[in-house]
């Protein structure tokens, strides 16, 4: 790959916490340039008043994603038209961390929030592939006993994997899929309000993500506003 591919390859491992979707395929992404070593992009959010946590937390991880390439000499992330724009630049060109950034408005760092999302996306996850499984024919009584080694090797089974790993949870084939955040297996009886919890979780994701896409298209009439969509330009590779 070219290196605005490189670039762009690692922008895709940038989650939004809060709809469990990639930066750039939310279209969050408003500008990607790289010149040589030198990498800069813009970000944009769907409302200038979104969670300024939320906001510094991707901003973060792109810079982090990007300065982590072996050829990157000089990263610039910027977030576009947010109430708290200025103070996140600054707070980013400094390397100023987020307690460094929001002084005595950060009260905790990101870690706990981080991995409150991370387990929202893990029962998400856990609710897809099962309620595919019922789709198939199995029966609800039965959802307790699926293991890993029982799901087909796909996409969403994948995906599962992926957000079982972030939080800290084994991968093996006899693994119980119907599970919380420490792995635990739920009695037979608390199976169906589990997998109605686990329903409620995914179904405020997805919604969340829809009605985000619609505010950015709103908001950008006249830019890109889809996965794949940012402006990216490459002075030099």
């Amino acid at each position: 790959m070219g290196s605005r591919e490189q670039a762009l390859a690692a922008l895709d491992a940038v989650i939004d916490p809060e709809l469990d979707e990639p930066i750039t395929e939310l279209g969050f992404v408003r500008s990607l340039d790289v010149d040589g070593g030198r990498v800069t992009v813009h970000l944009r959010l769907p409302t200038s008043f979104c969670s300024p946590n939320f906001a510094y937390l991707m901003a973060s991880d792109s810079k982090d994603a990007l300065v982590a390439l072996p050829w990157t000499r000089e990263v610039v992330v910027e977030l576009d038209d947010h109430h708290d724009s200025e103070l996140i630049n600054r707070g980013l060109a400094a390397d100023a961390g987020y307690r460094g950034t929001f002084a005595h408005e950060a009260e905790d760092s990101l870690d706990g929030l981080r991995e409150t999302f991370r387990r929202k996306a893990h029962t998400a996850a856990m609710e897809r592939v099962l309620t595919r499984m019922l789709r198939a024919g199995l029966a609800e009584a039965d959802l307790g006993d699926v293991t890993l080694g029982d799901l087909p090797d796909d996409d969403a089974t994948r995906a599962l994997l992926r957000r079982r790993a972030a939080i800290g949870l084994g991968a093996g084939p006899g693994l119980p899929v119907l599970v919380d955040h420490a792995g635990t297996t739920y009695r037979a009886e608390e199976v169906p309000l589990r997998l109605r919890m686990a329903r409620a979780t995914r179904i405020s994701i997805d919604g969340n993500a829809h009605f985000c896409r619609g505010l950015l298209a709103t908001r950008y009439p006249d830019e890109p506003s889809r996965g794949g969509d940012p402006v990216m330009k490459e002075a030099a590779s």
